[in-house]
């Protein structure tokens, strides 16, 4: 059925004759008895646009595709500009349909695809009129669309964006996704808040359109790198507790873990969009005080002094200056890695 039918003769000639020179406006090119064929041929008596619409019309039959190449009066190095148009009628039969979709590049090839300025696709008439060729042209002068996944990158960062202003301006109605979070959850964070349990892992339920409880195991910080998936994203809640410059302090640490581009893009992107949701309902309703809020790839990074120079940056990197002036070359540095975020 998809096999590449050949141009014949006539098809060969008239191209040659068409390219050479100004006599013709119009071809109709058709598929017959298993090759590109002549269907008709209109020539030219006035300019473009005022004879395309009378000349190309007439030519789209409603239940059969075929290929229609239309001189413009424009040139370029090659000689005159020509528009390709190829029909497909929605009542047209399938085969016939897959036919001509299979020997299109073979047309382009055979008539020269330097002479052709602009190709257009039509199921209907309105798509191949001079107004529809207006529409295209307009469309093309425009930015090029993006792809389905240029589109859902740029949501997720307009969800951050706006997710963001909400947190910041403290209002109740939250942009983005913001997903109820699920009863068990809700208790589990409350026991977190009362210092019962130091750990709480949320996940996103996308088939529901939920935030999961996932763990609550008691944790410590050399615990942490094993409970954060290498394969899907998760948000941590921990109670880091530590000694700073001689005081004993319990310091809650949001964490959010997105294993690169191991995760699907609809997963990125929910997650990003809960993300400020989730934290704001946490501090404004629950009123769990959140000392610092991380972004993660690699649960490998959350080592003791990546977390204490994350939640004491300046007095850390005071200390470090005059007892550690010339550290090792190559040392890896912790704060580099992080993509910490802001309200």
């Amino acid at each position: 059925l998809l096999c590449v039918f050949l141009a014949g003769n006539d098809v060969k000639e008239i191209f040659a004759s068409a390219r050479g020179g100004a006599e013709y406006r119009v071809l109709k090119i058709i598929i017959e008895d298993e090759q590109l064929s002549l269907g008709t041929t209109r020539k030219a008596s006035k300019k473009w646009d005022q004879e395309y619409d009378s000349l190309v019309l007439p030519l789209l039959e409603d239940d059969l595709p075929c290929y229609v190449l239309y001189r413009l009066d424009s040139t370029n190095t090659q000689g005159y500009e020509w528009i390709f148009l190829a029909w497909s009628p929605d009542h047209s039969a399938v085969r016939h349909k897959m036919l001509y979709a299979a020997t299109r590049a073979t047309l382009k090839k055979e008539f020269g695809g330097g002479h052709i300025k602009d190709e257009i696709f039509g199921t209907t008439k309105d798509d191949l009129n001079l107004s529809g060729y207006r529409k295209y042209l307009t469309s093309q002068a425009a930015p090029l669309p993006l792809t389905a996944a240029e589109e859902e990158l740029r949501q997720i960062k307009l969800n951050e964006v706006q997710t963001d202003i909400s947190v910041d301006t403290k209002q109740q109605t939250l942009q983005g996704v913001a997903f109820p979070i699920h009863k068990d959850a809700v208790a589990a964070l409350e026991r977190f808040r009362d210092k019962k349990i130091n750990y709480v892992q949320l996940q996103v339920d996308a088939e529901q359109e939920l935030i999961r409880l996932c763990n609550t195991e008691p944790t410590e910080v050399k615990d942490l790198p094993k409970r954060v998936p290498k394969d899907s994203a998760r948000y941590h809640f921990f109670l880091y507790k530590h000694s700073h410059e001689g005081d004993y302090l319990e310091s809650t640490v949001f964490i959010y873990s997105m294993p690169g581009y191991k995760c699907s893009i609809r997963e990125r992107m929910l997650y990003s969009s809960c993300k400020n949701p989730l934290v704001d309902m946490v501090e404004n309703n629950l009123k769990i005080e959140i000392e610092k809020k991380l972004e993660i790839e690699n649960g490998d990074e959350l080592t003791s002094d990546f977390l204490y120079e994350e939640v004491h940056p300046k007095q850390h990197a005071h200390k470090q200056a005059f007892s550690k002036p010339k550290g090792p070359a190559g040392k890896r540095g912790g704060r580099g890695k992080n993509r910490g975020f802001q309200k």
